[in-house]
């Protein structure tokens, strides 16, 4: 088969760059190609699940940047989906003095980054939201959540697939190489000079 884009990788991130890319090029052919049965068979199927609030990352960096909105849009499609998840929030606590400061940090932090309801509570606070925790200050994100992100994976491929791409699973790429001419130019302006090769 010949296609216009072809994305190596059903993981979250194949699927998702495939998404995008048939929305903004709805005349292209796209596929995706897995060497698995199925999509997100591996780490994207394996992984923590958790949905980050942003905290960590350097204010004014792209990563927090992302991860900020990333975290707002995740909600939104699993609503959209009616795929489950769970807005349980996280506690980081300091179990000893000297970590306070570093703790008030992290909070300093997450305020710039546009973290929603961000809060520092004291012990009382950490044992009523958490019985079996101890500490003398932690930091509350209630705005982290947990997700199955092979369940968003396999909707971006439903997304995908319903938009007209392909997926061939069980094609696995063992090499590329330029063809000796490119393609004449689609419509949207792209060439596809690559050939794609599999064991098969």
């Amino acid at each position: 088969s010949s296609f216009d884009v072809a994305v190596v990788g059903a993981g979250i991130v194949g699927l998702a760059t495939a998404r995008e890319l048939i929305q903004r090029h709805p005349s292209l052919a796209l596929a995706v190609l897995e060497k698995e049965q199925e999509p997100a068979h591996h780490q994207s199927g394996h992984n923590s699940g958790v949905i980050h609030s942003g905290i960590y990352y350097t204010p004014g960096s792209l990563k927090a940047k992302l991860c900020v909105q990333g975290a707002a849009l995740c909600y939104k499609y699993c609503d959209q989906k009616g795929i489950p998840y769970k807005q349980c929030g996280k506690l980081i606590v300091a179990v000893e003095q000297d970590e306070i400061p570093r703790l008030k940090a992290l909070y300093e932090r997450g305020l710039q980054n546009n973290v929603p309801g961000l809060k520092l509570i004291g012990a009382k606070e950490i044992q009523e939201k958490e019985p079996f925790c101890r500490g003398l200050m932690a930091l509350d994100s209630p705005y982290t959540g947990i997700v199955d992100y092979k369940q968003v994976a396999q909707s971006y491929a439903r997304d995908f697939q319903e938009a007209g791409g392909t997926i061939l699973t069980g094609f696995e790429v063992t090499g590329m190489e330029m063809a000796k001419e490119s393609s004449p130019e689609s419509e949207d302006g792209l060439k596809y000079p690559v050939i794609v090769r599999n064991k098969k």
